[in-house]
């Protein structure tokens, strides 16, 4: 099998190649993720907490998609970067089947424990019934999500940025024209509200799978076959989930971690729910360039990796830093300084834009912890070093976050906006943290390619 991507990623390769296709990739994918939200605030504000509690839900069921999609991503790069094509078809082949196999395990499990989640969540009695539906139906199509992710992080890997985007613009379209069929067009008839959202959000991903299936084989990148699991590679296997497990198990921490703090907020009132769905969706703006740029440097950070070329990849890192940093605190800022308006565009309510304007100036602090964490530990776990950012997760959500944002939200009654200072406590210290982990080059030694090229893959 060839290399047949179309762009070489080295350390030559500039940030904004790649950075730039995910920015926009991650900005029409925001969008998605929050068109139902805006459609839903002019059709009913309690549906609009009810999906915002269920979409903490479907993050939870994508972090443990990305056992596989996250081990992918590290093993395609470095063994692209180590030039080892004759192996690729079968990463391929096993990343997409496992993955499927798990999104259709995951889809019926979180569908059977839909009221439990609603009864931990201490979801009010008026949003409950929205949430437990959408849940059943995008929960229900998560195995369609899994494959995506796969696909994606291949194609990725491969130098195929742009697809991403192009994929994201089209069903951003596809998901805005479902959505006003049902809330306001044609099929507002059927009074589904909140089910019609769902169903065309589902609708939407399907597509966008089957599009970049298409894009896989039109652009002969691979091919994807059981006969390539004849015999079965049980020991790449149990290496990509050595590799996924730590890496989804710290974003699942992380995730619980939200989701009881989720908790705490909806025992504040309605508006404290809708306050943090509404800054939620603002927040995700301030973020997208610095989750973009940190994605580009896992991809590049893998093939320099796998090359041999850890002296390239470790300087790349913090040249990345230096771009993404100050980006990130800018937009933040501005989302501090023009919440009071932007928050207008879904609410009248000015308790729930006082709340935003509180959250917006914690999100400052946030995000710069964010954007170490995200350079840093996408780099990590580019490089094998997988298990130190697990580590540090859970001991910074759980004992600084957690801790903190029940202490200055609930106990000191600062409220939702003191459930982000302790995001932020979390955030900067371990940004910190890892950070010097990779200062100190703790990573080097633990690459895929180097300790499993004979033994594992065959």
């Amino acid at each position: 099998m060839k290399n047949n991507s179309t762009t070489v990623i080295d350390e030559n390769t500039p940030l904004l190649l790649l950075a730039g296709p995910m920015f926009l990739e991650l900005l029409l994918n925001t969008m998605l993720n929050n068109v139902d939200t805006l459609m839903l605030s002019h059709y009913d504000e309690y549906a609009v907490g009810a999906v915002g509690n269920a979409n903490t839900i479907m993050f939870m069921m994508n972090i443990l998609f990305n056992v596989i999609a996250t081990a992918t991503s590290v093993v395609v790069a470095q063994y692209l970067g180590a030039k080892r094509y004759d192996k690729m078809n079968m990463i391929y082949t096993l990343a997409i089947a496992v993955n499927f196999v798990i999104g259709v395990a995951l889809s019926c499990a979180f569908c059977a424990a839909n009221p439990f989640i609603m009864d931990f969540l201490h979801v009010s009695p008026e949003m409950r019934p929205y949430s437990m539906i959408y849940i059943y139906i995008v929960a229900g199509g998560g195995f369609i999500t899994a494959v995506f992710n796969v696909m994606l992080q291949i194609l990725r890997c491969n130098g195929y940025t742009k697809i991403g985007m192009w994929v994201t613009f089209t069903i951003n379209l596809i998901n805005i024209f479902g959505n006003y069929l049902f809330l306001y067009g044609p099929l507002k008839f059927l009074n589904m509200g909140v089910a019609g959202v769902a169903i065309s959000t589902v609708a939407a991903r399907l597509i966008a799978v089957t599009a970049l299936i298409s894009f896989f084989y039109a652009t002969r990148t691979g091919r994807i076959s059981l006969r390539y699991l004849n015999p079965f590679p049980g020991r790449l296997l149990m290496k990509m989930i050595k590799i996924g497990l730590p890496t989804a198990g710290e974003n699942l921490t992380y995730n619980l971690y939200q989701t009881t703090l989720l908790s705490f907020v909806n025992a504040m009132g309605n508006d404290a729910v809708n306050a943090r769905a509404y800054c939620n969706m603002l927040i995700s703006f301030a973020m997208i360039f610095s989750n973009a740029s940190a994605m580009s440097t896992q991809i590049i950070t893998g093939h320099l990796v796998g090359a041999g070329k850890e002296d390239a990849a470790y300087k790349r890192v913090f040249k990345t830093l230096r771009t993404s940093m100050p980006i990130t605190l800018a937009l933040a800022c501005i989302n501090a300084l023009i919440c009071r308006y932007t928050l207008q565009i879904f609410t009248q309510n000015q308790n729930i834009i006082a709340l935003g304007q509180m959250i917006m100036i914690a999100d400052i602090f946030v995000e710069f912890g964010r954007c170490l964490n995200m350079t840093f530990v996408c780099s990590l776990k580019a490089a094998g070093a997988y298990m130190f950012p697990l580590i540090a997760g859970i001991i910074c959500n759980w004992g600084l976050g957690l801790t903190t944002g029940y202490a200055v939200g609930v106990v000191l009654g600062v409220g939702v906006a003191g459930i982000y200072a302790g995001t932020a406590t979390d955030e900067c210290i371990r940004g910190l943290i890892v950070m010097y982990y990779w200062y100190k080059k703790k990573w080097l030694g633990k690459s895929v390619v180097e300790k499993t090229i004979d033994e594992d893959i065959a």
